[in-house]
């Protein structure tokens, strides 16, 4: 049988250090595999409400966009709501009952930025036609902002597109909006 005489404890200190860093060590893995969501997000076009923001709201039942509406970033150049984005195609479904405003001739269009990119331009078409082009030049939007877009060229039911232009990557942000445009 033996017996301990004179063994000092460990030092409360290194216990605290060895916590700490088992801390640290899970926090970094936990945030490591989350998924990529709003913290990763953009912008969208918020008034008149955009498809996307219909879904958030509730107005439209959709899938993941309504937690994300900032998030449809794909290749420029697209003409497509869902900005390629596979998991987001509810929003190209043109019977999938989008709410119409009603705008005038001269509409502003409202965008809630939650991560502002350097941006090279923002376009608005209808069909393949576009209707209004702002150069940026690199600039970084504020986190919300208005363009007054002049759709006098048209009159009745359309799809509006936006697509916002990254200046430093080879993408871009998309929301549509529908709209009824009076006379």
């Amino acid at each position: 049988m033996s017996i301990r005489t004179s063994q000092t404890p460990r030092p409360r200190k290194t216990h605290r250090l060895r916590a700490a860093a088992a801390l640290a060590a899970a926090t970094t893995l936990f945030l490591g595999l989350m998924p990529v969501g709003t913290a990763n997000a953009h912008g969208y076009i918020s008034n008149p409400m955009s498809r996307q923001a219909q879904c958030a709201a509730g107005i439209v039942q959709c899938g993941g966009i309504q937690w994300e509406p900032q998030s449809v970033e794909g290749p420029k150049g697209l003409m497509r709501c869902d900005g390629g984005v596979g998991r987001f195609s509810e929003l190209n479904d043109d019977g999938r009952g989008w709410r119409v405003t009603d705008v005038s001739r001269v509409q502003n269009f409202t965008w809630t930025i939650t991560a502002a990119h350097s941006t090279s331009t923002w376009e608005y078409f209808i069909g393949n036609q576009r209707v209004a082009v702002f150069n940026d030049n690199g600039a970084r939007p504020p986190w919300s902002f208005t363009h007054t877009v002049d759709l006098s060229g048209y009159s009745g039911r359309h799809k509006l597109l936006a697509r916002w232009n990254v200046a430093d990557t080879g993408n871009a942000f998309y929301a549509c909006v529908d709209v009824n445009i009076r006379s």
